[in-house]
């Protein structure tokens, strides 16, 4: 298997795991406002999200930027909560009204957050200069935007599937899922070892 696929696959794993949860939870609460004849919005904001996240990882290969492992793993849902609350917000409104400029600052800096929480593993499997690390990283980002696309597809079919089907309103189901979201991420707020330091 060729370097650019190992790295790919890795990208793509980060996100699409089963311990990924924390990632799939944060692209559903940013998509559930959206339909299909948004895509261009959507890949807009998909794709800020891995400019941060790789952005993190740049920084992190080149020592500019390091934070304390405890400290991201406990922003990482709270990026999730804040996501969460702006849908349960907007809920109802249109979303052709939102500013895209303000979204998609946010969602830069949250995938700079989330990068910068898989930065000492990605340090880890990568040895050598920084500079040997830039192709790797991004074969690594292609890998992570694929997936997040995918999972984007799957929410947009699964809320078009709710609303259609069972009749949901586009309102109820952005609090649905919003709500959701809200009751998996405090108990791991709660949890989280910064409390215990």
């Amino acid at each position: 298997m060729s370097d650019f696929w190992i790295y790919f696959i890795i990208g793509l794993k980060h996100v699409m795991s089963i311990f990924a949860y924390d990632h799939i939870l944060f692209l559903f609460a940013l998509t559930v406002p959206y339909e299909f004849k948004s895509w261009k919005r959507i890949l807009i904001l998909v794709s800020l999200f891995t400019l941060g996240h790789t952005l993190a990882l740049f920084l992190s290969v080149f020592n500019i930027l390091t934070i304390k492992s405890t400290l991201v793993e406990f922003l990482i849902p709270v990026t999730i909560l804040i996501a969460a609350f702006y849908n349960i917000i907007i809920a109802g409104k249109s979303s052709k009204k939102d500013n895209i400029s303000f979204v998609g600052f946010i969602t830069l800096f949250f995938g700079i957050i989330h990068g910068l929480g898989f930065s000492n593993y990605f340090n880890s499997i990568l040895s050598g200069k920084a500079t040997d690390k830039l192709l790797p990283l991004i074969e690594f980002a292609l890998g992570i935007e694929s997936a997040q696309i995918i999972v984007v597809i799957i929410a947009l079919l699964l809320s078009y599937v709710i609303q259609t089907l069972f009749k949901f309103t586009k309102r109820d189901w952005i609090l649905m899922v919003s709500a959701f979201t809200v009751g998996v991420i405090i108990p791991i707020l709660i949890q989280n070892e910064i409390w215990y330091k």
